[in-house]
């Protein structure tokens, strides 16, 4: 049987007359699409416009919900009590729900972002409101989560299906989290070496983490950002490289994409 891994990627973080990213080129090479909802980036003409966009692709949808942080693109954290998260993640899958119906779609997956997906791999309160709101809205949705952290632990505890994701371009600490955006080093520039730790990860091997120590890691879904200068490049060599190694890329559930 030949393996299946899916490809995500995080897009639509365009804002009113500001442009991020190269959402057309990745959206080409990807499974799986987080669109960011409006609280950390994205306006409703450009979730309207990504939606569309996956569409056309056979991309899977997925909200990428974030705490209201605009300024600061979702990547500060803030002090959030579990009700909050909830709320907060239910008005977020329902908006970009919306843009997907009128497309003749339904979302697949939710899929945190920047300080609300780390926050919720250490804080199982925070997790298991995320999942809560999952469950609430569609129990049929995936979770998608950092490998074996809370977050697809409390979509387990609702009853949901998870994805465990890792990341093609990130650095990782010896606990298997993320290394912080702001130590050097935390980015893997170089798409060649990004591309190795992808597929490393998809074949099992795990990833080398900051300090050199093996590190194993379960890895569903393996994300490509979106907002890399070079992402379009970025995504169709990591798609090329993973057919090269024997595997079909496809969203979780899904039909192999040709």
């Amino acid at each position: 049987m030949t393996p299946t891994i899916d490809l995500n990627s995080d897009v639509g973080e365009s804002y009113g007359a500001w442009t991020m990213g190269q959402d057309e080129a990745v959206l080409a090479c990807v499974s799986s699409a987080n669109v960011a909802c409006g609280f950390h980036a994205g306006d409703p003409d450009t979730m309207r416009r990504t939606v569309a966009l996956a569409a056309r692709f056979g991309v899977a949808v997925g909200a990428h919900v974030s705490l209201p942080d605009l300024q600061g693109f979702g990547r500060r954290a803030m002090q959030v009590e579990p009700a909050e998260a909830h709320a907060m993640t239910l008005y977020q899958i329902g908006a970009l729900a919306a843009f997907a119906a009128a497309a003749g779609l339904r979302l697949r997956h939710v899929k945190p972002h920047g300080a609300l997906y780390s926050m919720a791999a250490r804080d199982a309160a925070l997790a298991d409101a995320i999942a809560a709101a999952v469950r609430d809205f569609d129990a049929g949705l995936v979770l998608v989560g950092l490998a074996d952290s809370e977050l697809p632990k409390a979509g387990e505890r609702a009853g949901l299906a998870v994805a465990h994701e890792a990341f093609a371009d990130r650095r990782y600490e010896p606990d298997g989290t993320l290394t912080p955006r702001r130590q050097a080093g935390a980015v893997i520039d170089e798409i060649e070496a990004a591309v190795a730790q992808a597929v490393a990860v998809a074949s099992g091997r795990g990833v080398v983490t900051r300090q050199g120590t093996p590190l194993a890691l379960r890895a569903d879904t393996i994300c490509v950002h979106g907002d890399r200068a070079d992402a379009g490049a970025f995504a169709r060599r990591l798609r090329a490289a993973l057919t090269e190694a024997g595997f079909a890329v496809a969203a979780p559930g899904a039909e192999r994409r040709a």
